[in-house]
């Protein structure tokens, strides 16, 4: 199964070329770095990047992440991934740009 993390310009050009990241400002202060499964990523760009251009899609293996992944209640008592490490560049498989079109962010069709 595919878990997403939607990144800001700056914060995935950091993951890039630094190799790993402990996330945006919101999963440092939170202690985790926040996942979305494919259905729960449109709503998460809706509700955390509502307007914001320049946005990367990244793709990553949940079982590829181990035991620091955590399934957790979060929106409405849906559980959200959360890794509880550091994420490396390597764990990611693919990256797309997520562009707004008509004011929405535009998902890749072939998300799980």
């Amino acid at each position: 199964m595919l878990i997403y993390k939607i990144f800001r310009a700056a914060e995935w050009a950091e993951l890039d070329q630094a190799g790993e990241s402990l996330g945006a400002p919101v999963d440092r202060a939170d202690g985790f770095i926040h996942f979305s499964t494919a259905a729960q990523a449109p709503e998460t760009a809706a509700k955390h990047f509502a307007g914001e251009d320049g946005l990367v899609l990244a793709a990553l293996d949940r079982d590829a992440l181990g035991e620091a992944l955590k399934w957790e209640p979060s929106r409405g008592g849906q559980l959200f991934p959360h890794l509880y490490r550091a994420l490396k560049r390597g764990e990611v498989l693919w990256s797309k740009p997520l562009p707004l079109v008509d004011g929405r962010h535009a998902f890749p069709e072939d998300m799980e």
